[in-house]
């Protein structure tokens, strides 16, 4: 029987995974004056962040398949609150990208642990719901965290916005550790398991989505608030709207996909979210240089932002049930290799003052996952 609350607690945990990955996103401009760098390097605190998670989600899953996830998911919370707290004292640039890729590397697998944990303490008709809404803890990082981290920075400095996030660690860490049961394990993940996965053509595809939206999102996502300010003299409180619009529109988004996925199934849910993720990046592309046109696409892009993550999560699940962990994990890692390569052209892009390439390099790459999402409808039932 689910504990009350232990899925919330397990939102929160990643309410606060989302705040520290995506965090900086919100405060290039602080950490750039603040630290002596350029706009680009502070842009790979994010794009070599990720290339550290994507290194260390599926590792970690293997090596910690046979934890106690409460324990698990606590220690890693426990350590972001310290991570994050060192951070915002980091006397340098090169000490604070140290801070940062421990960070990472310690936040690895607390997505798909707890993805692949909600999985195990709710009933099984009810997996798909419960996935997504474990997920929504994204969306409220991108709707409340990241808005204010760019307030605070903006107005405190970056390293006010570090310790906010220490202290939202420190209680999603006593959340956690209240309300999640003892004793929830997976089954034990072996080289067998990798094997299997990736002779299943449904889960690679699955996995080549995934990397494709996010490489498309990310392009522009690392470096819009500087877009913001470049195309359309945005000043931080517009960035900030922006932002929350992306995150609100996102957690609707998340929000309505969690009621639809147990009805329609993961396939169907997945391509409507999809079409409105490229609908949105399209609108940025096509309107970019003028601010309500940027925002409206912004917020056209919020309602398929997380609500496609979400459902990659729900389809792995369904397409291999006994390495629910293990699928999760890979989906985590090819998140964060999407975020690594989106963020490497965006900030190629940035640095030879293509801001308008952007939008369309993004478009593109959310074409061609909508062309993979189609071909995953022919390969199974449309419920998975």
């Amino acid at each position: 029987m689910t504990r009350s609350f232990a899925p919330t607690s397990l939102l929160l945990g990643n309410f606060v995974i989302g705040t520290s990955i995506i965090g900086p996103s919100g405060m290039l401009t602080e950490l750039s004056s603040g630290l002596g760098v350029t706009i680009r390097d502070a842009g790979l605190l994010i794009t070599f962040g990720a290339v550290v998670l994507c290194i260390c989600s599926p590792l970690s899953a293997w090596l910690t398949s046979r934890f106690d996830r409460r324990y698990l998911l606590g220690f890693i919370l426990f350590t972001l609150a310290l991570t994050n707290l060192a951070s915002a004292f980091a006397p340098s640039y090169a000490a604070l990208m140290a801070i940062r890729l421990l960070m990472m590397a310690v936040a690895a697998p607390f997505t798909p642990q707890a993805a692949s944990t909600v999985g195990l303490i709710v009933p099984e008709e009810k997996r798909g719901s419960a996935i997504a809404y474990v997920f929504l803890g994204w969306s409220l990082a991108a709707a409340v965290g990241l808005p204010l981290v760019t307030v605070i920075a903006s107005r405190y400095g970056w390293q006010a916005a570090y310790i906010g996030i220490a202290v939202l660690s420190c209680v999603s860490f006593a959340m956690l550790m209240w309300r999640l049961p003892l004793g929830v394990r997976g089954a034990p993940v072996e080289l067998k398991t990798w094997v299997a996965l990736g002779r299943n053509p449904l889960v690679v595809l699955l996995l080549l989505i995934t990397m494709l939206q996010m490489s498309g999102q990310f392009v522009i996502f690392t470096f819009m608030a500087p877009l913001l300010q470049r195309l359309a003299s945005a000043g931080p409180e517009a960035i900030a709207i922006v932002f929350s619009l992306y995150g609100i529109f996102g957690f609707v988004g998340n929000m309505i996909a969690t009621r639809l996925v147990d009805s329609l199934g993961g396939y169907r849910t997945s391509l409507i979210f999809t079409v409105a993720l490229l609908a949105g990046v399209s609108i940025w592309a096509f309107g970019a240089g003028a601010l309500s046109a940027m925002a409206f696409g912004v917020s056209v892009w919020g309602l398929g932002f997380a609500s496609t993550n979400s459902m990659q999560q729900v389809r792995l699940v369904g397409a291999a049930p006994p390495f629910a962990g293990a699928s999760v994990s890979l989906n985590t890692s090819v998140l964060y290799i999407g975020q690594a390569v989106g963020s490497a052209l965006g900030g190629m892009l940035y640095v030879r003052d293509l801001l308008h390439a952007a939008g369309f390099v993004a478009v593109s790459f959310v074409v061609v996952a909508l062309i993979v999402v189609l071909i995953t409808g022919r390969l199974v039932p449309a419920r998975p």
